[in-house]
């Protein structure tokens, strides 16, 4: 550096800011500042005339190499630099350039702001050097004055700063897209509350401590009673629980603002969003923040609500459809009942046992949920059976009985054309429930495991409760007979492997019994 250069230099430093950053110290939030050159003086003037400098209420932090080796390791070890100040002629002449590409070409660090500053220009000519090599700036020491520094280094980072909002709010949009696509995947209510504090705490680096809660109308008054669906960090729950029982008074007060208000509200380091879905539940999205947003993650966090609302929207009209659903389905099968004047209460009773049974032969949740709606219709078959057959009330001939135990067919025939699970499971145990795991049953003369699971388990909860109900034809049987018979059918009629776990489950079983028990 010239004489004059360094006198100049010496001359706009403060002295006494200089001294107080080095007591104080500087905020932890700062712009790294890699300083690359052969000359130690060269980086003490730096240091010196950039000392107070501040940009968008951050200071330096400078980082010093004096060599190509030293330089790589401290560029490697800081990808988060936002400047380097670089020397072309060090250990070689081309030492600064060859810095250039490993940069760019190896660490790919694309954001950082190069600016080459040379003693020598001969040995790097500006026009060649910044046509072939990725720099952003190109400074002969002898014209690097005090201001024009100061004016090279608030533009670099300046620059950096913008590209780095624009490379975070590109993130934050791939990370948007890709929880969106997420949000609309089959799933339970809960389920997709959690996921969405999960997701949004990630996309914006938010504090962990986030709720989900939505509003019921209350029935008396214009009050509204809310609930937490979910929740993360300290406001976890086990089950959906009243608000105001697991938060602090301030985060209640602010949550009830927002469903007051209805409309989002943004704070320096928290925020309530709020939607509305088309069915009236009102819905309020808590996150502490940690810190102020911008006006680009309120942008983002509005879009990820808007498909949110649209995600909820679908779930709700799921819901319905499946509600919907299953109340045909057990009208269905009440109606079969119904028809040989017998209660509503036993399509019930064996629905509930069947269920029962599946969930202790070890299957899912999912699939004992299907042989309890699917169980249901294990009768319908007898909307087409003669009254006077279905309900005579002595002993049939054997002519009505073949008639009797077309049930099974016809029920098939009914519900076999469908492609959804719960009508084909329905089918299956139509056809199947009447089998006996010996073969002797019918309509087809199936023996064990040629049983489907679902007609073997409804054939233990069916029997179970035709023998102990009241029928046209017979009085029920005790409990004692009942369970005597089952113990001789054992291999027989019933699944013997099911049958122990019937007999295992016989004290739920029986309180379900006293549940949905007949009107006497």
């Amino acid at each position: 550096m010239a004489t004059g250069q360094q006198d100049e230099l010496l001359l706009f430093a403060d002295e006494d800011v200089r001294m107080e950053h080095e007591v104080h110290g500087l905020p932890e939030e700062k712009w790294k500042l890699i300083i690359v050159d052969d000359s130690q003086e060269v980086h003490q003037l730096t240091r010196l005339v950039l000392s107070d400098f501040e940009f968008d209420g951050k200071r330096l932090e400078f980082i010093s190499a004096c060599t190509e080796p030293e330089a790589r390791d401290v560029i490697r070890n800081h990808p988060d630099a936002a400047m380097i100040l670089l020397d072309v002629v060090m250990d070689q002449d081309d030492s600064g350039l060859r810095l250039v590409k490993y940069i760019r070409d190896e660490l790919k660090m694309q954001a950082v702001r190069i600016v080459l500053r040379t003693g020598q220009p001969g040995q790097a000519p500006e026009r060649i050097v910044i046509a072939e090599y990725d720099i952003n700036d190109y400074k002969e020491k002898t014209e690097l004055t005090t201001q024009k520094l100061f004016t090279t280094v608030m533009a670099a980072l300046r620059s950096y700063r913008d590209i780095m909002v624009i490379e975070n709010n590109k993130v934050g949009l791939e990370k948007i897209i890709k929880s969106s696509a997420a949000l609309f995947e089959p799933q339970s209510l809960r389920t997709l509350a959690s996921g969405i504090l999960t997701q949004l705490t990630a996309i914006l680096n938010l504090h962990k401590n986030a709720l989900h809660c939505n509003s019921f109308a209350v029935t008396k008054g214009p009050e509204h009673m809310i609930h937490v669906l979910a929740a993360t960090g300290d406001y976890i729950v086990e089950d959906s629980e009243e608000l105001q029982d697991i938060v602090p008074a301030h985060v209640l007060m602010c949550i009830q603002e927002t469903f007051r208000l209805k409309r989002s509200e943004f704070y320096d380091n928290h925020f309530c969003c709020y939607f509305v879905s088309k069915t009236g539940i009102e819905n309020v999205i808590y996150f502490e923040g940690g810190r102020k947003l911008n006006d680009w993650n309120r942008y983002l966090i509005e879009i990820y609500c808007s498909n949110v609302s649209v995600a909820f929207e679908n779930i709700y009209l799921s819901d319905e459809v499946e509600h919907t659903q299953k109340e045909i389905i057990f009208t269905l099968g009440e109606i079969a009942e119904t028809r040989s004047k017998e209660t509503g209460h036993h399509v019930k009773r064996v629905a509930e046992y069947s269920k029962l049974i599946a969930r202790g032969c070890g299957l899912p949740e999912e699939e004992a949920e299907l042989i309890r709606l699917a169980s249901t219709m294990h009768d319908v078959g007898k909307v087409a059976v003669p009254d006077a057959i279905l309900n005579k009330p002595g002993r049939l001939t054997p002519e009505e009985f073949d008639l009797i135990k077309l049930h099974t067919d016809y029920g098939y025939a009914m519900l076999n054309h469908s492609n959804r699970q719960i009508i084909k499971a329905a089918a299956i145990i139509a056809h199947q429930h009447h089998e006996k795991y010996d073969g002797t049953g019918y309509p087809s003369g199936l023996a064990g495991d040629a049983i489907h699971l679902y007609g073997r388990i409804t054939a233990i909860a069916d029997v179970f409760d035709a023998l102990g109900s009241d029928r046209v034809y017979k009085k029920a049987w005790s409990l004692e007979d009942i369970l005597h018979f089952f113990r001789e059918a054992r291999g027989q009629h019933f699944d013997p492997q099911l049958l122990d776990v019937f007999f295992d489950s016989l004290p739920e079983i029986l309180k379900i019994r006293e549940q949905y028990s007949d009107p006497s």
